[in-house]
């Protein structure tokens, strides 16, 4: 969601410039300062950022600078500002008061000066509306540009689990063995080896591999990173969408750790654990 598009137009007399900011947000929140000749276009420049951008916190600015020729001054009724003196200064002797600053005190009178209500003709705003387009290209192109670094690096994180998890395959059968010596040992320890029931210590040991038995994470692990990788290819916005995905990700992670009972497995997930972290605060950018 983070982007930057600017656009300028210099018709000679007057130069016209877009600037479009975004930084993350939940929803759409778009905050416009443009001129008041503008206003009325206020509604058009909303709803082609709603069409455009979808999601984050932007900011649109034009500005407006034209040459000393063109600048619009402000005029002085000066019958009123007249009137007005002629009262002050008529008040100001009855008074006896000084009349050094009349002149002043007048022109801050209501209605004597008065400014040129601002408005833009229909050529003017097409090239405004033009340049506005073009700061919003370059804001999308933008977002594009690091919308792609951001896809090779979650790419390359999810790549990274998916390692980490071949490594798991390799080192889950080995835990069977070792945890039966394990066990075995500290029952001869206790009890002596003599005096172990080997039958139930048999069914014993089956109840608890298959509560150690980690077949259906691997595999719901290994498919949600699939579909994950799938979802990153989609030409749609699914940031949201990758959200989710990788809070199942997460699942079937603390899951595995959980029921791992393995150093090397362990180490294997707590790598995974911090690829998936990475990602998700990367995934806080994406559409």
């Amino acid at each position: 969601m983070t982007g930057y598009g600017i656009a300028s137009h210099d018709s000679g007399s007057t130069k016209y410039t877009v600037e479009i900011k975004s930084l993350n947000s939940k929803f759409l929140e778009l905050s416009l300062r443009i001129p008041k000749a503008f206003s009325e276009k206020e509604f058009q420049l909303r709803t082609e950022c709603n069409k455009q951008i979808e999601r984050g916190k932007v900011n649109l600015s034009i500005n407006v600078e034209q040459s000393g020729s063109t600048v619009k001054a402000a005029g002085i009724d000066a019958k009123l500002l007249k009137h007005y003196y002629e009262q002050l200064k008529a008040v100001s002797n009855e008074l006896g008061e000084p009349t050094n600053n009349l002149m002043q005190l007048a022109l801050g009178l209501p209605e004597v000066v008065k400014y040129t209500e601002d408005t833009i003709t229909d050529e003017e705003w097409k090239l405004v509306e033009g340049t506005f387009k073009q700061a919003l290209a370059n804001f999308q192109q933008f977002r594009s540009d690091e919308g792609n670094v951001l896809q090779q690096e979650v790419t390359n994180r999810i790549g990274v689990i998916l390692t980490n998890l071949e490594q798991v395959e390799i080192e889950d059968p080995k835990r069977i063995p070792l945890i039966r010596e394990r066990l075995n040992q500290f029952l001869a320890d206790a009890v002596g080896g003599d005096n172990v029931d080997h039958n139930r210590f048999e069914q014993e040991l089956i109840y608890y591999i298959d509560k150690l038995d980690v077949t259906e994470e691997k595999v719901r692990l290994k498919t949600h990173c699939l579909y994950f990788l799938e979802t990153l290819q989609s030409p749609d916005a699914n940031g949201k969408k990758l959200g989710f995905i990788s809070q199942e990700i997460g699942r079937e992670i603390n899951t595995l750790g959980s029921k791992a009972n393995d150093a090397t497995m362990q180490k294997l997930v707590v790598g995974m654990k911090e690829e998936l972290e990475k990602i998700k605060e990367q995934l806080l950018n994406v559409l």
